[in-house]
């Protein structure tokens, strides 16, 4: 199976919804996304992501199914104590670079910067739920890998629009990634595409496989992409 992960397009953070910039990324993201050989499309409940959805959706004649948990994770401090940058995970996975610390370490939930972090338990919720999906799609985890319980070996493309934080999330649990290390190492672009791919072999146990990694070209201006887009209107 695979699995396309695609970023929400230019956000009006305000109103939860996309820029006319970020319309036409979703546009663009959604002629890409013919490409792919998607089956089913599923979204995260924010308008900003579901929007980015529908662009797709129109594109494929497909229904959106809507996964809350995969909406964008909050972070600041729990109880008072003072976290740099507010508590932001990507400021803090390059100040812990900066400072010499282990972005890989299992431990990075009792690190001061995490430990009283809202993100922790949310980055954790968004993981645990990650599993329970991937199993509702005939993939069950086992230690670092992934058994396909499914019944046949038909590759399945399903796609996932989100935002950079679940992503991140999401992204780690799959890969065997720290929370801090994938913030540090995954900075999708809007409409960013990252594909996953898991054994189709039923009983098969094995790692994931990272496909392809934030693939944004179809949102340049000189992209086919864009340009169909833009002849359309």
């Amino acid at each position: 199976m695979r699995i396309v992960i695609v970023r929400h397009g230019e956000p009006d953070y305000e109103h939860d919804c996309l820029t006319e910039k970020g319309r036409l990324q979703a546009l663009a993201a959604a002629e890409r996304l013919r490409e792919e050989g998607i089956e089913e499309i599923f979204s995260s409940p924010l308008g900003r992501a579901a929007e980015t959805a529908a662009a797709a959706a129109e594109a494929l004649k497909l229904p959106v199914r809507t996964l809350d948990y995969m909406r964008e994770l909050h972070w600041g401090s729990t109880d008072g104590t003072e976290i740099p940058s507010g508590g932001h995970p990507w400021d803090l996975a390059n100040r812990l670079t900066e400072e010499g610390w282990d972005l890989t370490n299992p431990d990075w939930r009792n690190h001061p910067y995490f430990a009283s972090n809202i993100v922790t338990e949310e980055a954790d919720r968004v993981a645990r739920e990650t599993d329970r999906w991937l199993q509702s799609l005939g993939y069950e985890r086992e230690d670092v890998g992934y058994r396909c319980v499914r019944p046949d070996d038909r590759q399945k493309t399903v796609a996932l629009f989100c935002h950079g934080g679940s992503s991140s999330a999401a992204i780690g649990r799959v890969l065997n990634l720290t929370f801090p290390y994938a913030c540090g190492i995954f900075h999708l672009d809007f409409t960013g595409i990252i594909i996953l791919r898991l054994d189709r072999q039923p009983g098969s146990k094995t790692p994931p496989c990272l496909e392809l990694a934030n693939d944004a070209r179809h949102i340049r201006e000189d992209s086919p992409y864009m340009a169909r887009i833009l002849r359309k209107k």
